[in-house]
């Protein structure tokens, strides 16, 4: 199998108590986030699709999430890496209407419907904390 290492985002906001999440297109609803491109850093790879997807610039907290599967249809072996970010510029806009049809806010109960892949919800994610270092 082949060793897949995707990257996403989870912004929140607080205020609002929102999640932002992207419409892909053909298929569901994600955070924003991709794959991660041989020899990049995770950090700068959950930054790169971010800005892609949404056009916004986030700076990268700690990991929340690690998630894997296997998707024997695809020969995909996937790492899921799930970064808690927060948005520093920008305005919602698609970049690529060929790959994303929508990037909105959605509740929190919302979000736990359309990520039922982290059985403990959302709110427990944004809870969760492991220190992330590139180490060169």
């Amino acid at each position: 199998m082949i060793r897949v290492d995707v990257v996403y985002a989870l912004i929140y906001n607080e205020d609002r108590e929102e999640i932002l999440m992207v419409n892909n297109q053909g298929s569901s609803w994600s955070l924003p986030g991709g794959a991660v491109e041989i020899g990049e850093p995770l950090e700068q790879a959950v930054i790169r699709e971010t800005k892609e997807e949404t056009g916004l610039t986030i700076e990268v907290e700690n990991i929340v999430a690690v998630n894997e599967a296997f998707f024997k249809e695809k020969g995909h072996h996937a790492l899921f890496i799930t970064f808690k970010a927060k948005i520093i510029k920008g305005e919602i806009s698609i970049q690529d209407e060929n790959e994303i049809s929508g990037v909105e806010w959605v509740g929190i109960q919302r979000a736990n419907e359309l990520m039922p892949y982290h059985p403990t919800g959302v709110q427990k994610l944004l809870k969760y904390s492991s220190i992330y270092t590139f180490q060169g």
